[in-house]
């Protein structure tokens, strides 16, 4: 049995940020109980059996959301607790977790800090662009809060990365957004692209994010990481990251670059396992931890559909120079799904002048990270 990273949704869907492109909320607007509420201790416990009796190597719970600090520092306390008690392999285990940020009691953190987790918060650039994008149920902005708790993590050495979505705003302001991240000293990044809601492809809202304006992105943010590194100030950026590792021959550490679907274990706050975080749907659900083995879950019917779907190359993108450093690209944005399966990528485009582009670039910097110089 190998290592096991398990992705939990403790408070489900339920957030205390409005924020304007929340893809998870159009997901559970497509499935018949868009809210399982906060996950029980009973529940927690029999994923942490599941857990500690699949895993080998070493175990990673994953927390996200909707907002995860929503379900309660008690609820991390007992699944903390439990996970000693009852880790009788003595299995390593490492905790992470997603947040908005938007609030964080510092006895939170202090536990945060004690299991050492790691944490991903959500900060769209500067104050202008993340309030515009991202405020609380009143409609105000959370970019103080945000930095608040960005703040509490750093006194408190917490391990931490930036998450910030890519939106057609935030693209066409990509020079001033990304200066702004470099600025503050973070140094890990995530640029994650917006996605389209369901049934939304055709029809785009002001935050969707355009291929023309996406390969614009690509270009100047790479063009920054690439400056950076030759001048010795790299910021780690992981797409950028990924694709250094896909040019030296490496595959990426982000599935969603890999080409194919693997069916991860995403578990939603009534037990409920799914494939993926993008598709915690009725027709993806695979079972439920508290009924059934993990090997069992995913070795599912829609564990194997989920997997087998991907696997469908475009005969287009099989001949592409480019192939190799795209691989189709993650299956969320391959929607919608046709009979023939998933599509081409919305950004097949975007891709093939960036590589074009970015190609004696990337050559240099797979060289610079095979001599240990990019770190």
């Amino acid at each position: 049995m190998p290592a096991l990273s398990v992705l939990i949704k403790p408070a489900s869907g339920l957030c205390n940020m409005r924020c304007r492109y929340c893809f998870y909320a159009d997901v559970t607007e497509n499935r018949e109980v868009r809210s399982y509420g906060v996950m029980t201790e009973e529940t927690a416990e029999a994923l942490i059996r599941r857990a500690l009796e699949f895993a080998e190597g070493s175990l990673t719970f994953a927390f996200q959301g909707g907002e995860p600090t929503l379900a309660g520092e008690g609820y991390y306390r007992f699944f903390t607790d439990t996970v000693k008690r009852l880790n009788g392999k003595r299995i390593p285990v490492n905790y992470a977790m997603q947040t908005n940020g938007y609030e964080i009691s510092d006895s939170f953190c202090d536990l945060l800090a004690q299991h050492r987790f790691l944490m991903g918060v959500s900060l769209d650039g500067t104050g202008a662009f993340h309030d515009a994008a991202r405020p609380d149920a009143k409609g105000e902005g959370t970019f103080r809060r945000v930095n608040e708790t960005i703040a509490k993590f750093r006194e408190r050495g917490i391990d931490f990365n930036i998450l910030t979505v890519v939106t057609e705003r935030t693209a066409k302001n990509i020079s001033s957004v990304y200066r702004y991240l470099r600025s503050r000293g973070f140094r890990y990044v995530q640029f994650i692209k917006h996605v389209d809601g369901f049934g939304d492809a055709e029809d785009p809202d002001e935050w969707s994010l355009s291929p023309a304006r996406y390969a614009n992105f690509l270009k100047t943010a790479f063009g920054y990481y690439y400056d950076d590194i030759l001048a010795g100030k790299y910021m780690s950026v992981r797409e950028f990251d990924n694709f250094v590792l896909l040019a030296s021959g490496r595959p990426a550490e982000c599935c969603g670059m890999n080409g194919s679907c693997p069916a991860n274990l995403v578990v939603e706050a009534d037990g409920g396992a799914y494939p993926c975080d993008f598709y915690v749907l009725d027709e993806w659900r695979m079972g439920n931890v508290k009924d059934s083995p993990i090997r069992d879950l995913l070795e599912s019917d829609a564990a194997k559909r989920f997997r087998a779907r991907s696997l469908k190359i475009d005969e287009e993108c099989r001949r592409c120079r480019w192939f190799s450093l795209c691989r189709g690209g993650c299956a969320r944005y391959r929607e919608p799904a046709g009979e023939d399966g998933l599509r081409r990528n919305k950004y097949c485009g975007s891709y093939r002048e960036f590589f074009a582009w970015a190609a004696p670039k990337l050559a240099t910097l797979v060289r610079l990270a095979g001599e240990g110089r990019i770190r």
